[in-house]
């Protein structure tokens, strides 16, 4: 598939855990393309913020199950990408993307 980098990395994902993760294990979260593979998104990470990556964990998020009073319904499934950089290596995720 030809896709750019910007359609393989969605957007970061900033939540306490995610920051602590980033200050403690140069760790960083992405929310990506559900068909991207770990090899897409080391090269997207890598073009994109011009930094060498160490290695890719990804996971598929279940969407959760809502309702509108009788009506239900289901939240998209999504996948999530935790980026390990090599050291001396830094992101700075509020201006990325």
């Amino acid at each position: 598939m030809n896709r750019s980098a910007y359609d393989i990395i969605l957007a970061p994902i900033e939540t306490e855990k995610s920051l602590q993760d980033i200050e403690l294990n140069n760790r960083y979260t992405f929310k990506v393309d559900i068909r991207a593979n770990k090899t897409e998104i080391r090269q997207a990470i890598e073009e994109i913020f011009d930094v060498k990556v160490e290695k890719v964990n990804t996971m598929r998020i279940q969407g959760k199950k809502v309702r509108m009073g009788r009506f239900e319904g289901k939240r998209p499934d999504w996948k999530k990408a935790m980026v390990t950089l090599k050291p001396n290596y830094k992101i700075d995720v509020f201006t990325g993307i």
